[in-house]
C-alpha cells in the first residue's frame, strides 16, 4: 500500500506538470502575439516572456530591464545535462551496487522512500528492478550525449532563457532520475539473489531509444552545420531553414525524438509503468509548446518555407 501511495504522488505530481505545459500550449493560441516594440507587457506579454526562449523571444521587441534580468544565456542549457550526468550518474552507481553487490542504498535514499510512503520491505518486483536500473542507464548515457553535443556539435548564438525556465530544467533532470529510483522498493535485493532475465519489452525499448537518439543528433547536426563552413568553422550565428532527415517532415524532429526517447523508455520499464507515461506526457506538452514557437519563427521569418512540414509530429502536428 506504502508503494502504490508514493507511486500515485509521483503520478500527480507529473500529471500537474503536464497539465501545465498543457494548460500554456492552450493559452498561446488565444493570447495575444507579442509586438514589436516590446509593448503591452501584461499578463499576456509576461506569459510570452515566459515561455519564450532563443530565436522564439524574437519579435517580442526590447523588454523592460528588470525584466532582462529574469534572463539567462541559452547556451546554459549545458549546465541540464552536466547536473543530470552527476545525479543520474550518482544514482545508477546506487542502485548498481544494490542489485549487483547487495548494498543498501545510502540512508537519505531510504529515508526520501520512507517520507514518501514507501515500504523497504516491498514485494518482489520481479525484472522491474532490472528494467529500473536499464532506464536509468537510458536516462544517463542520454544526458551524456547530449552534453557533449552542447559542447562540440551545436553553435549557440546569443539567445536567451528565462531563468524560470532554467531552474526547471535543473530541477526537472534531478526529478526525472529519482522517480526511476522510485520504481524500486528501498531494499531492492530484498535477501534474495538477483535474477536478471531480458525481456522482450527491454529489447524493443533500447531499440527504439537507439533509433531515435540517432536521429535526434543528426538533426541537431545538420542544425549546427548551417552555421559552419565546411570545414567545421563557425561563421554564422544566423539561422536559416534547415533539410535532410526528419526536418523534411516537420519543422523541429530533435524534439520529436526527444519524445520518442522517452518513449522508449517507458517500454523498458514494461509498458505498464503509470507513473513514467505521466513522464512522458510531460516530455509531450513540453516539446510541443517548444516545436509550435519554432514553426511559427520559421513560417514568418521564411516566405519560402515548406508548406507541408508539421511543427512536432509528422503528418499529425
Amino acid at each position: 500500500a506504502g508503494a502504490g501511495a508514493m507511486l500515485a504522488a509521483l503520478a500527480a505530481a507529473w500529471s500537474l506538470v503536464a497539465a501545465a505545459f498543457l494548460a500554456a500550449l492552450l493559452l498561446l493560441w488565444r493570447a495575444p502575439a507579442p509586438r514589436p516594440d516590446g509593448g503591452g507587457l501584461g499578463i499576456s506579454g509576461l506569459f510570452q516572456d515566459l515561455i519564450r526562449y532563443g530565436k522564439t523571444k524574437r519579435g517580442c521587441g526590447q523588454r523592460p530591464g528588470w525584466l532582462r534580468l529574469l534572463q539567462v544565456p541559452k547556451r546554459w542549457f549545458t549546465h541540464f545535462y552536466v547536473v543530470s550526468v552527476l545525479w543520474n550518474g550518482f544514482l545508477l552507481i546506487c542502485l548498481f551496487q544494490a542489485e549487483f553487490l547487495g548494498e543498501s542504498l545510502p540512508s537519505w535514499i531510504q529515508q526520501m522512500h520512507h517520507a514518501l510512503g514507501r515500504d523497504s520491505r516491498g514485494e518482489d518486483l520481479g525484472n522491474e528492478h532490472f528494467s529500473a536500473l536499464l532506464v536509468l542507464l537510458l536516462l544517463w548515457l542520454h544526458s551524456c550525449r547530449r552534453l557533449a553535443e552542447c559542447l562540440w556539435t551545436s553553435v549557440f548564438s546569443n539567445g536567451v532563457i528565462h531563468i524560470v525556465q532554467y531552474c526547471f530544467g535543473l530541477g526537472y533532470y534531478i526529478a526525472v532520475g529519482s522517480t526511476v529510483l522510485c520504481q524500486v522498493p528501498t531494499n531492492v535485493r530484498n535477501g534474495k539473489e538477483l535474477s536478471v532475465q531480458i525481456c522482450w519489452y527491454n529489447i524493443i525499448g533500447v531499440m527504439m531509444y537507439i533509433w531515435a537518439s540517432l536521429h535526434q543528433h543528426r538533426c541537431l547536426a545538420i542544425l549546427a552545420n548551417l552555421r559552419k563552413s565546411k570545414s567545421g568553422k563557425v561563421v554564422s550565428l544566423s539561422h536559416s531553414v534547415p533539410f535532410g532527415d526528419w526536418f523534411e517532415c516537420v519543422s523541429c524532429p530533435h524534439y520529436f525524438a526527444e519524445l520518442l526517447i522517452y518513449v522508449s523508455m517507458a517500454i523498458t520499464l514494461g509498458i505498464h509503468n503509470v507513473t513514467w507515461w505521466c513522464v512522458v506526457m510531460c516530455v509531450l506538452f513540453n516539446q510541443a509548446l517548444a516545436a509550435v514557437l519554432c514553426h511559427e519563427f520559421y513560417q514568418k521569418n521564411f516566405s519560402s518555407y515548406p508548406k507541408h512540414r508539421k511543427a512536432f509530429i509528422p503528418l499529425i502536428f
